[in-house]
């Protein structure tokens, strides 16, 4: 009987065994699905039917919020109906077209502006204004809520090139979602004299993410100030199809709503915020929010990362592709913004030809990632920089823990050389391309966010790669490697609370064919995800899975660190002062 039993209870912990693998591996599917998943919810709720331009196909609403002055809402007669998009240009156009008609209904005045908010439906608590003073200046904005955990926000707006204006027009950012924000609105003369002032209330709608519009926050040990802007947190986990804008006091300021996925990175272009929106287009947004020209990216799924190719009007993209049902993350594309064209660039399947044949495997149950079971995630790619002078890319590979430069990527692509741990690599044809370790130090395991940056004093062949070593140690697609001798500071688990992550800066020396680590420092342990970006004099770092970024002064003392929820993780987050976007530089 007692063995029975016994035999019982080991059937039912099985049982719970295999139900919570299930459990997470369908979790994590569902997950995945949802990073690259479409919007199909685009409805917003209004008050009442102002008026009807059937030529455009567009209506406006009152938009039944609580103000001292008139707010509307323009919205495409289709927006509920199946495929429905904002990130179609000719809604964009039409929605543009119906607010220069409002404009041009009456004379608007400081006082009693014309008020859009969202006009373009890619900013749920950005608020258009238009008026006409009578006297030339510029207009700086306060935005007041009685809330003691959310100081005032001072900002100058942003209205094109020419300075001082009598007509204006822009998108206000820092109105704070569900609650009452008091503005206070001064013209300022080119003197710096307030001309004019007025003010008005508005209770924001809620977040459409419904994401904390408040981040919890403790400062660090370094003395140093914060730099000016605001921070963008992207492909936050259980919330992709926006971005999350917060300020220095961890208060979100903007709310970005996508069609899907997440930014990837802020790039600018011809003074347009260039970004995914998502997973299978690339958007130009203007300072309106209007999304003056998007781009399908045709047969390719985008992931992880984008930058530009100079004043070239191109992007090189991180890319899959949507035909194959094995292989993952292993091409990059380009697209050009001028024309729209999209062409494959690079197919690391080819450049890696002879260890993608005898050396990549599928992944497996049981790997570390086991809900990709069946896949070939045999690279990963994570991190795509481009270098003009060569024609050449950096890529950050997560799955061989490497970084790689691919040069003549226009021409004859051909790899130029490896960093990483050394022994990866022996023993395969790629053996020849690994650059020497110079200096006792760990290399860096799992990176992310490899950055290429010149310096001053460096010989003509030096420059150096700023990265988020995630100091995180798998590969489940080559099946007959083990390092040996792993020192225990690298993680091989998803979590820990004993290990640290790094801010890593190599220097790389491609005549010596050498790398070395000239300055680290520790950060909280992110397995995956995560990444370091330059602010001003400071750097942001985001710990993915540990859910916090924090920004740090150049030494590595952390100034402030701010935690937030997300699902799993949160991919990036950068800041930038949006400048000559949406703010007027300061002189």
């Amino acid at each position: 009987m007692k063995k029975k039993k016994k035999w019982i209870i080991g059937l039912v912990i099985l049982v719970l065994i295999a139900a919570v693998v299930i459990g997470v591996f369908l979790y994590a599917k569902s997950f995945l699905s949802a990073e690259t998943a479409i919007r199909e919810d685009w409805s917003i709720d209004t008050g009442d039917l102002l008026a009807s331009d059937e030529e455009l196909n567009v209506s406006v609403f009152d938009a039944d919020v609580p103000s001292s002055i008139g707010i509307s809402r323009v919205i495409p007669e289709e927006n509920e109906e199946e495929g429905f998009t904002y990130y179609d240009e000719d809604v964009q156009r039409r929605l543009a077209a119906a607010i220069v008609k409002l404009a041009d209904v009456e004379a608007f005045s400081m006082e009693e502006p014309l008020a859009v908010l969202n006009p373009f439906g890619t900013g749920s608590n950005g608020l258009y204004l238009y008026f006409n003073t009578r006297r030339a200046g510029t207009i700086q904005y306060t935005i007041h809520v009685d809330n003691e955990d959310i100081p005032d926000y001072t900002a100058t707006a942003y209205e094109g090139e020419g300075g001082i204006r009598t007509r204006h027009e822009f998108q206000m950012i820092g109105l704070v979602p569900g609650e009452e924000n008091t503005v206070t609105m001064e013209l300022i003369g080119k003197r710096g004299k307030v001309l004019s002032s007025s003010s008005f209330t508005i209770t924001m709608p809620e977040t459409m993410s419904g994401y904390p519009v408040l981040l919890d926050s403790v400062d660090g040990e370094s003395g140093s100030e914060l730099s000016d802007g605001l921070y963008a947190m992207i492909r936050v986990g259980g919330h992709t199809g926006y971005a999350f804008f917060y300020d220095n006091a961890g208060v979100m300021r903007y709310e970005m709503v996508l069609e899907g996925y997440g930014l990837d990175r802020i790039l600018w272009y011809k003074g347009n915020m260039t970004v995914c929106a998502s997973a299978y287009k690339i958007a130009q947004i203007n300072r309106l929010g209007q999304a003056v020209a998007v781009y399908d990216t045709e047969g390719f799924e985008l992931h992880h990362d984008m930058v530009l190719q100079g004043e070239k009007g191109k992007i090189v993209a991180l890319a899959s592709d949507t035909s194959d049902e094995v292989n993952l993350e292993d091409m990059a594309i380009e697209v050009n913004l001028e024309t729209g064209e999209v062409t494959q660039l690079l197919d690391f399947k080819e450049i890696f030809s002879d260890y993608y044949e005898n050396d990549a495997s599928e992944l497996t149950a049981t790997d570390e990632f086991f809900w990709l079971a069946g896949k070939k995630d045999w690279i990963h790619l994570n991190t795509v920089q481009y270098l003009p002078e060569d024609d050449s890319v950096i890529v950050s590979s997560r799955e061989t823990s490497t970084i790689i430069k691919v040069k003549n990527v226009h021409s004859e692509p051909e790899i130029d050389y490896l960093i990483g741990d050394e022994d990866f690599w022996k023993g395969t044809p790629y053996e020849k391309y690994s650059y020497a370790q110079k200096g006792d130090f760990v290399p860096q395991y799992g990176q992310h966010t490899v950055e290429h940056y010149d310096g001053e004093g460096l010989e003509e062949d030096q420059y150096y790669l700023m990265m988020f070593n995630n100091n995180y140690w798998v590969n489940g697609t080559r099946d007959d490697y083990e390092i040996e001798d792993l020192p225990d500071s690298v993680g091989t688990v998803l979590a820990s609370d004993s290990l640290n992550s790094q801010v890593y800066v190599y220097l790389v020396d491609e005549g010596e064919r050498t790398f070395s680590l000239v300055h680290s420092f520790d950060v909280p342990y992110s397995s995956i995800v995560s990444n370091v970006t330059p602010s001003g004099e400071n750097l942001v770092v985001n710990s993915g899975t540990a859910n916090v970024f924090g920004e740090y002064d150049i030494q590595g003392g952390l100034i402030r660190q701010f935690s937030y929820e997300c699902e799993l993780q949160t991919y990036r987050v950068m800041k930038d002062d949006f400048d000559s976007f949406w703010f007027l530089p300061a002189e």
